[in-house]
């Protein structure tokens, strides 16, 4: 982990739709975010289930990711042999009580719409624990 007063300065990223992303989410206009993604597109959330279908995404983000701060860092992009397009970002997601390391796998239709996106916490475990640590705070 970092701290919060480190400069943090995102890379700019190659498919417009995954740059909204970050965007819409990091605005915290979590509509905008949802309707990024296929009618059917899904998100996963470290340790949970996927959040399936754009009203349940914006339901969910709504709930979750408010005063959160992306920071993409490092990408991959590849192109599957199904023309889906596959990317691998690396970032930092800010909080006002802690920042991790985080990466996203975005798997985009040919019409360039999220069909995916699944968020791992990239943290050791001790980060993990202090991550566990401050949500059960923030939660009681």
């Amino acid at each position: 982990m970092i701290k919060s007063a480190q400069k943090i300065s995102p890379i700019n990223l190659t498919e417009p739709v995954i740059t909204r992303y970050f965007e819409t989410l990091n605005q915290e206009n979590f509509l905008e975010t949802a309707k990024l993604f296929a009618r059917d597109g899904s998100l996963t959330p470290p340790f949970e289930s996927p959040i399936m279908g754009q009203e349940a995404i914006a339901d969910y983000l709504q709930q979750e990711a408010r005063k959160m701060t992306l920071f993409p860092l490092q990408e991959a992009l590849e192109t599957g042999e199904t023309d889906h397009i596959e990317a691998e970002i690396k970032g930092k997601v800010t909080t006002p009580l802690f920042t991790v390391n985080v990466g996203w796998r975005f798997i985009l239709t040919p019409q360039r719409e999220i069909l995916s996106v699944e968020v791992k916490l990239l943290a050791s475990l001790e980060e993990l624990v202090k991550l566990k640590d401050s949500r059960d705070y923030t939660r009681s």
